[in-house]
């Protein structure tokens, strides 16, 4: 069995992925499930007990969700509309007790393709902080989570916060996933839709993301560019908007039924962009 250490300062944190390779444990909510079978020879480094690294802040013209915000921080945190897509992700994260314990961060942080949290912050632009004592890099989220169970995070660096640039107050948000049943289960498909808007209800910038149907999460710059300067309108999407994604076969869905979902959960997606009071519901 390895070291279990539990630092209480950032520092200590560092120093010690500093000395060698740990497995950094924060909710633990995908740490102990992937452990069922064996349990591997490994130093755990439990960062639950650092300090001022939970409460969701502004700062600087982003939104910050430390490493160890919760899910629940984020649905009780005083966000604008533009994260409300990304709050009803969060509602969709296992039960109410995993909403309690699994962090924002870590979701990203385990890079499953189907990720729930993942789609909505591609969608908001969002970046990783990391740190180590070498000093800290910010890391666009499109670069940091490179494949299945794969980041950029370096063995001597901890990823200490979602940065997120604040949206103007025009700017509304969906999430939408379809999975076997309603909660608790993993997504076959889910689609992260942002706009912000002019006073004509004209779109001014959009963030398409489809989860669960490549390697990993993916933006849709054909569909953003088309949907620019038009109001929000369902037909505006072409398949040829979701060329660039790649679904497979697996146990809960086939890759041609996967694209087919992937195509109208983007269609509904807008047209709840156009609907603020079923956004609001």
């Amino acid at each position: 069995m390895g070291l279990y250490l539990r630092p209480t300062s950032l520092d200590a944190a560092l120093a010690h992925l500093a000395a060698g390779p740990r497995t950094i444990l924060a909710g633990g909510t995908d740490h102990f499930p992937a452990r069922v079978v064996g349990t591997p020879e490994e130093d755990i480094l439990d960062i639950t007990a650092l300090p001022d690294l939970r409460a969701i802040q502004v700062e600087g013209g982003h939104v910050i969700l430390p490493c160890l915000a919760t899910w629940s921080d984020l649905l009780a945190a005083p966000l604008p509309a533009a994260f409300d897509g990304l709050k009803q992700a969060a509602r969709q994260v296992g039960g109410a007790q995993v909403q309690n314990a699994a962090t924002v961060l870590g979701n990203v942080c385990n890079a499953s393709p189907a990720a729930d949290g993942i789609p909505c912050l591609l969608a908001l632009d969002a970046e990783v902080d990391l740190v180590s004592v070498a000093g800290w890099r910010t890391l666009k989220l499109t670069d940091f989570v490179r494949g299945p169970r794969r980041t950029a995070r370096r063995a001597e660096e901890l990823a200490v916060a979602l940065r997120i640039p604040m949206p103007d107050a025009t700017t509304r948000s969906t999430f939408l996933k379809l999975g076997a049943r309603r909660y608790l289960v993993i997504s076959i498909v889910m689609v992260a839709a942002v706009a912000s808007f002019d006073a004509a209800g004209r779109i001014g910038r959009a963030g398409i993301a489809v989860g669960a149907c490549s390697p990993v999460a993916q933006r849709l710059p054909a569909l953003e560019a088309a949907l620019a300067g038009a109001r929000p309108d369902p037909e505006l999407v072409r398949p040829e908007h979701l060329a660039m994604l790649a679904p497979i076969d697996d146990v809960r869905a086939t890759a041609a039924y996967r694209h087919a979902a992937a195509l109208e959960l983007v269609r509904r997606s807008v047209a709840l962009l156009a609907a603020p009071e079923a956004l609001a519901a």
